[in-house]
């Protein structure tokens, strides 16, 4: 058996490659998914990508992983200072969950250093560009050990 490893996108990643590339860089959510399958195929584990502008979404897709992934990696952007709701659902699921940032959010405006996932997240990476995915997938597979 191997681990299933749900990649969570939040709202406007999707623009990623083209949205404020002096924060965000040049690289792609396709070049990200890209990076993450090779690594994935390194590590030996299953990737699920979603991407979505939407909460509600976002936090129906962690309902739906509850018993089918063993845990997330989550990059919610500008969610992760406002919603109480993604909290709750990651407090809900029991899934262990890695938070991502492209940037280095506690380097950036004020409003960004509060993040309300954090308090739920096994652990963050931040300020990595588009390599921290693979470094969430190293950190999340480490800790989820071998599968059962």
């Amino acid at each position: 058996m191997t681990h299933s490893i749900l990649i969570l996108n939040g709202p406007n990643l999707n623009l990623l490659g083209t949205r404020q590339p002096e924060v965000y860089g040049p690289t792609t959510l396709a070049d990200i998914e890209a990076l993450c399958a090779a690594k994935a195929a390194e590590l030996g584990v299953e990737l699920t990508f979603m991407q979505s502008n939407h909460e509600g979404a976002m936090i129906d897709a962690l309902h739906a992983a509850r018993g089918v992934h063993a845990g997330v990696i989550l990059n919610a952007g500008a969610y992760t200072h406002t919603s109480v709701a993604l909290m709750d659902a990651i407090s809900s699921t029991m899934l262990p969950v890695v938070e991502l940032h492209l940037s280095n959010i506690h380097a950036r405006e004020e409003f960004r250093h509060k993040s309300f996932i954090a308090p739920v997240a096994v652990g963050q990476i931040c300020g990595f560009g588009a390599a921290g995915y693979p470094l969430a997938l190293d950190a999340l597979v480490s800790y989820l050990g071998d599968p059962q």
